[in-house]
């Protein structure tokens, strides 16, 4: 099956999600050439079940982009705000991460070659974010994972995602709060988050929201140890730099280890 994305999926596309009223053209995949620059023919595929599913009823456009990923805004099947995050299947990065799936009993038995380590990837982000949410972590609420695409709450407002830590003042209590998601990820969802940093944690007003856990392995993990002593590091080393007072990473872990 050809790669390129032919013009009559494009307008079966427009004509399902256009019925909503809230897809946007000059915003969303064909104003930005994204179908044919960035998004495979499975892709799409895989975006037009969600939309005849109902899971998803409307798209706006990129609201941003990682090395692996691509993160849409999107309308559920009620209008409300729903993120889509696209696991590209072009790029190579996802052969870094295998690390993070091997070890994890969670997933024993996948494929080497480059889409089914994407699509497991992102059954892995869903597992991890339903564990957290399980146990009362603040998380994107997962909705639905179909191949590589994620459809979760989208965490922000008109439209723009919510700040991170890293472009947000802090304090001591973000510091507490960040140490103690942590620590329920481990002790309560069994879960390291594996790439924790200010990057992956929103600063909302209501307190701090993790996010990225597709890297998070299952505590069995052989190297979750030192994946949860990287974490602790990486936010000690940021909050350090803001001048708040922090704890030492073995402190840390006996609190939950």
């Amino acid at each position: 099956m050809s790669e390129h994305i032919d013009s009559d999926l494009v307008g079966r596309i427009d004509q399902k999600i256009a019925k909503t009223g809230r897809f946007r053209p000059q915003d969303g995949f064909k104003g930005r050439k994204t179908v044919n620059e960035v998004l495979d023919r499975p892709t799409v595929m895989t975006l037009y079940k969600l939309i005849s599913n109902g899971t998803v009823s409307g798209v706006d456009g990129a609201v941003g982009a990682g090395k692996e990923s691509l993160l849409f805004l999107g309308a559920d099947g009620a209008g409300g705000p729903l993120a889509l995050k696209i696991y590209l299947i072009s790029t190579s990065n996802f052969k870094s991460r295998i690390k993070y799936m091997h070890g994890d009993p969670r997933f024993a038995k996948f494929r080497k070659n480059t889409r089914d380590i994407v699509y497991t990837w992102a059954q892995k982000e869903f597992k991890n974010l339903t564990a957290a949410a399980g146990v009362g972590i603040r998380v994107p609420r997962p909705v639905r994972v179909l191949n590589n695409v994620l459809a979760m709450e989208f965490i922000g407002e008109g439209g723009r995602p919510a700040p991170t830590l890293l472009n947000c003042p802090v304090d001591q209590d973000d510091y507490s709060e960040a140490v103690a998601i942590i620590q329920k990820l481990y002790a309560k969802a069994g879960l390291v988050h594996g790439d924790l940093s200010e990057y992956n944690m929103f600063k909302t007003a209501d307190g701090l929201i993790l996010f990225d856990l597709g890297s998070a392995v299952d505590r069995r993990h052989p190297s979750a140890m030192s994946f949860l002593q990287r974490d602790i590091n990486n936010i000690n080393r940021f909050f350090a730099k803001r001048g708040m007072l922090v704890k030492d990473a073995p402190s840390i872990i006996g609190g939950v280890a």
